[in-house]
């Protein structure tokens, strides 16, 4: 957070103030997970969302309480639309899963489809692509998304298994701006677009990625770059064609992309806010889940029921109040 930023960072007696802490179902296991908590913040502008995973040190979840204040006290930039279309997201299931997991998406004619995961082989990988593939048809959009989780031999061999099933673009095979620019070069002859996701959200400098010539899309997100504004001035200085992702987010935390990718100035890519799909709760009702392959543009205000329905423990609720009184901490040293 910059000098002037930091200066009129909010007491943290006010974020406080209106601290509420969620825990909600998925539907089904994802990124390790069964249940995603969250904090939801109401500032002046309306409700925001701070929720970075659990794991994440408190200099890196800073950045994500910077974004939930910019969302929550600062103008949202004006919109350039007043939908936003996005992709059905299909966890690392097996493959006979993947039609009940396509069917809570709907009309979307895209699908990222999680690969490389922890004790799966490739061919679990390409099972899942496949049927993907036989469920959308040859029309449906296809997109993977590795999370770093191959070498740069691993990525190659795994682009070549995959190639066959019309690939929009490959996210994040590998996990270096180093790799992912090697990988380029040796797959650049199939057409099949590289992009970077935790290469611009987790980097000390989120433009590295683009000088390296290491990528052909930018993957972004609101909460980690530290706000909607934060991120679309990281995408006006790298200069490459976007795609705006959430991160599991309640209802709350979405309607922060939503308004992110409704301010871009080009959107050539269906962008993956719609994951509220994966929740079994929300915190919003009716929640914001793709219709017709699309969300609304515009501010969400939770449900007070649902809220207190899925209030996190006290346990937890102390345990997300020193994390935000920490990386507030971290803001106000700029």
């Amino acid at each position: 957070m910059s000098t002037d930023a930091a200066a009129s960072l909010p007491a943290l007696a006010d974020l406080l103030s209106t601290f509420r802490v969620v825990s909600l179902p998925l539907v089904t296991r994802f990124r390790g997970i069964d249940v995603r908590e969250a904090v939801l913040l109401e500032g002046p502008e309306g409700w925001t969302e701070f929720s970075p995973f659990l794991e994440y040190d408190d200099a890196e979840a800073a950045a994500w309480l910077a974004g939930a204040i910019d969302y929550g006290w600062m103008p949202t930039p004006a919109a350039l639309r007043d939908r936003i279309r996005v992709n059905a997201t299909v966890p690392a299931v097996d493959a006979a899963s993947v039609a009940g997991i396509l069917a809570r998406f709907d009309g979307c004619r895209t699908a990222k489809v999680k690969v490389a995961g922890a004790g799966q082989r490739l061919a679990d990988d390409v099972a899942r692509v496949r049927e993907v593939r036989a469920v959308m048809g040859p029309e449906g959009c296809i997109r993977v998304d590795a999370n770093g989780g191959w070498n740069i031999d691993e990525a190659e061999h795994a682009i070549h298994a995959l190639a066959e099933f019309d690939l929009e673009y490959v996210e994040q095979p590998c996990a270096r701006v180093d790799e992912l620019a090697e990988l380029r070069r040796r797959v650049k002859y199939l057409g099949i677009p590289i992009a970077a996701d935790e290469s611009v959200r987790k980097a000390a400098d989120p433009l590295d990625v683009a000088r390296a010539g290491a990528a052909d899309i930018l993957v972004v997100k609101a909460q980690p770059l530290g706000g909607v504004r934060r991120a679309l001035e990281i995408v006006a200085e790298a200069g490459l064609p976007s795609v705006v992702s959430s991160a599991l987010d309640t209802s709350v935390g979405l309607a922060m992309g939503v308004a992110l990718a409704a301010a871009l100035p080009d959107l050539d890519y269906d962008c993956g806010l719609g994951t509220a799909a994966l929740l079994a709760a929300d915190v919003v009702s009716p929640g914001l889940v793709p219709r017709d392959g699309s969300l609304p543009v515009g501010r969400v205000t939770p449900d007070p029921a649902l809220i207190r329905r899925y209030a996190a423990s006290e346990d937890r609720r102390e345990w997300w109040k020193a994390r935000i009184a920490r990386c507030h901490s971290e803001l106000a040293r700029g």
